[in-house]
């Protein structure tokens, strides 16, 4: 099987349906979850991103979400289910630590890495032996499931390796034309994807941080450890790992524009995107900031183009709209965007990673004394 999939510039209608964000049964549902049975794609919310989602047991619509997104088939996907009670149709196995974190966390932005069962096609995932799953928490998407009455594929509703779609707008963006439907459900609460837990190894391993914090996962899996942020050097133990979970590559998330971002906080970090930004419009750049609402004024009287994320203190504000604020800046023209991370704490981890891979898998030190 080729490592990635050509380009599908087909041109077709993408249907655009509204529903009730409440999941209260409708037309739009309904017409939804048909065009899911009969093999189609359907970009829907979740309480994450939108994800683009497809029958998890049809081979063929699963190679049609790889074609649509231009995604290399080395990135598995994530089967979605309406309920805990659904896994034996996805997992052959269900170690204790799984019946115990779907209870605690179940429906929500939680992957499970599970041994996969018979009837998942190997291109879910990837060619390997486990698969991701999770039950998400958005009303929209488990009423859809349980519509759909198969379990559904569903990696981001994006261009590969763009920034992920938290409104059926960033949808449209990237894959009009490229899908059948966008499913209309309103913005997503959480903002990034799932976190992501392999549970085929001992101890258990955090494959990539998101929307379940460390510390959350901690209090029930204490010896729980977080993956290395380099890929294994050796070639068939990257191939492993990238074939555990999707979002393991160092570019990901990315925005059209330059990112650069800072690992720090505070006004150390502010002053570094300060002297950054100086030299960029000293080179006659376009410039855009992701920036807290308490931080703006810190940059008010240069010519840059500022997207807020909400209150420092609230991480779930920042988390929401980071996405959100990365599209718009794209959309603003800008060369080169700066931010920085909010720390490693609660959703601070999954913040850092997602900038830190949207930025091309480094971030730059912040000085330890801010530029005069």
């Amino acid at each position: 099987m080729p490592t990635t999939p050509p380009s599908d510039d087909t041109v077709r209608s993408t249907l655009r349906l509204w529903t009730d964000p409440d999941g209260t049964p409708t037309v739009a549902l309904t017409q939804a979850a048909e065009i899911l049975r009969a093999g189609g794609l359907v970009a829907f919310p979740t309480e994450t991103v939108y994800g683009l989602g497809a029958d998890a047991t049809n081979p063929r619509a699963i190679h049609s979400i790889f074609m649509a997104k231009e995604r290399p088939f080395s990135d598995p996907l994530i089967v979605h289910l309406p309920d805990a009670a659904d896994l034996p149709r996805v997992a052959s196995a269900l170690p204790p630590t799984a019946r115990m974190l779907a209870e605690r966390f179940w429906p929500g932005p939680l992957t499970l890495v599970l041994p996969r069962a018979p009837g998942i096609p190997a291109s879910v995932a990837a060619g390997g032996a486990t698969v991701g799953v999770r039950v998400p928490s958005h009303p929209v998407a488990r009423a859809l499931l349980r519509a759909a009455g198969v379990p559904i594929a569903a990696p981001s509703a994006n261009r590969f390796m763009h920034t992920s779609p938290t409104s059926a707008i960033h949808v449209l963006a990237d894959l009009d034309g490229r899908i059948d439907c966008v499913l209309d459900g309103g913005l997503c609460a959480v903002g990034v994807e799932s976190t992501v837990v392999d549970l085929t190894t001992e101890p258990p391993i955090v494959l990539r941080p998101g929307g379940v914090p460390l510390e959350a996962l901690r209090e029930l899996l204490p010896t729980i450890r977080v993956a290395p942020r380099a890929l294994p050097t050796d070639a068939r133990q990257q191939e492993a790992t990238l074939a555990r979970a999707p979002g393991q590559m160092e570019r990901h998330y990315a925005p059209h524009a330059r990112l650069i971002a800072f690992d720090g906080a505070g006004a150390t970090a502010i002053a570094a995107i300060r002297a950054e930004a100086l030299a960029a419009l000293g080179r006659g750049e376009r410039v855009g900031a992701l920036l807290a609402d308490d931080e703006v004024a810190w940059l008010a009287d240069l010519p840059v183009t500022v997207a807020r994320l909400g209150p420092l203190a609230d991480q779930a504000a920042l988390a929401r709209h980071l996405y959100a604020a990365l599209r718009e800046l794209d959309a603003a023209g800008v060369d080169v965007l700066l931010a920085h991370t909010f720390g490693r704490a609660g959703l601070g981890l999954a913040l850092e990673d997602r900038l830190r891979r949207a930025a091309g898998g480094t971030l730059r030190a912040v000085p330890d004394v801010p530029p005069s």
